[in-house]
């Protein structure tokens, strides 16, 4: 474990709050520090320099220090593609476990990877320092085969933040692909809209969409949709081959929805099937709203079919998808400014359909 000095709560204050070349006097590093300065600085100093700054002046005579930002950017080695590079992978699980609280290892040893995730990141000295992947993303809008890019896990070590790192990475991704793509999306917290403006994005509002209530909460009829016990593995197997090939449920439908919707859903926590339908749904209640997130069958079924053979008390339901033309008479939709947890920002006069279309995008294609 390394030990920092006494100035680490200045150092992490600069890293916080500055970005380029500055000037403190000794009373304002003593405020901020909590300690004065003294001769241990000189030796303390050189701490300061993975934040990516470095002492250029200590001043007697003014008293004051002068700190310059260093460019780091030199050391670094760009490295992608790399999901199948088990030490590669390793380091990109690390910073997301850090940031995310969560990793890729368990999606990638399952067999649920399949080379849409793409992953660029910063490398130095063994260690991913900033990441920005590309998930290759191919949907059915309204009838019309669209290839997106959806931008996910951006990311920077707390240490080298305030760089423009994740911002470079995102403008190599575009570079990469502004020539095969129909545009590029993504979705952040409403804290990151300064960020993603700078990097050329536009806000944009979705269409969430909701059931009415006549027609939720009904008696069911049919064989009712119950939990795939988790253990079984024949089941899972056939859920999975039906990801693969199943039928359009959705104006908006992802095409090569494999590897994200496992990466979701691989514990069958949440996965209900019903045989006479031979159709699986993804959903889960929350008090008296019914939350449908996805609904996997070979031939296509109709909302009506899917509703009738729900069990349980539900006045209210939520679709975390676009509902087909058939099923629209059914559901009333309400624009979603993302305000309740994240906002679709994009990039690409083609995206601008999302909103012109009153689409959604499907919750479990989120990246």
């Amino acid at each position: 474990m390394i030990i920092m000095s006494k100035y680490n709560p200045l150092w992490k204050w600069i890293n916080k709050n500055k970005t380029d070349d500055f000037k403190l006097t000794f009373a304002e590093i003593e405020n901020i520090a909590g300690v004065p300065i003294d001769h241990s600085f000189l030796t303390f100093k050189k701490e300061l320099l993975q934040y990516g700054f470095r002492v250029a002046k200590i001043s007697m005579k003014e008293q004051t220090v002068t700190f310059e930002k260093q460019e780091r950017q030199n050391n670094m080695e760009l490295v992608s593609d790399y999901m199948h590079d088990d030490t590669l992978r390793h380091a990109l699980n690390e910073l997301t476990r850090k940031t995310f609280c969560f990793d890729f290892e368990s999606w990638v040893m399952g067999g649920y990877f399949e080379g849409d995730y793409i992953p660029y990141s910063f490398m130095e000295n063994g260690k991913i320092i900033s990441n920005v992947s590309a998930n290759r993303m191919t949907f059915l809008q309204n009838g019309v085969e669209k290839h997106y890019i959806q931008i996910g896990t951006v990311m920077t070590d707390e240490n080298y933040r305030k760089q423009g790192l994740a911002k470079k990475l995102i403008e190599h991704v575009i570079k990469q692909y502004e020539n095969e793509c129909d545009g590029f999306y993504l979705f952040a917290n409403l804290s990151a809209v300064d960020f993603y403006d700078k990097c050329g994005f536009s806000k944009e509002m979705e269409y969430r969409y909701a059931v009415k209530e006549e027609f939720c909460g009904k008696k069911p009829t049919g064989e009712i949709f119950m939990p795939v016990n988790t253990a079984d593995e024949q089941m899972k197997q056939k859920y999975m081959n039906m990801v693969r090939c199943s039928a359009s449920n959705s104006s908006l439908e992802q095409l090569n929805k494999f590897g994200l919707q496992m990466f979701y859903t691989a514990d069958m926590e949440n996965v209900y099937y019903a045989k006479d339908l031979d159709c699986f749904i993804v959903a889960e209640m929350e008090e008296d709203t019914l939350l449908l997130q996805s609904i996997i069958c070979e031939n296509k079924v109709l909302l009506s079919d899917v509703l009738s053979r729900i069990g349980g008390k539900y006045h209210k339901c939520r679709l975390g998808f676009t509902p087909v033309q058939e099923d629209m008479h059914m559901c009333i939709a309400e624009r979603y400014d993302g305000s309740d947890d994240y906002r679709l920002f994009y990039r690409g006069q083609e995206m601008e359909s999302i909103e012109r279309e009153k689409l959604y995008f499907l919750e479990l294609s989120h990246a």
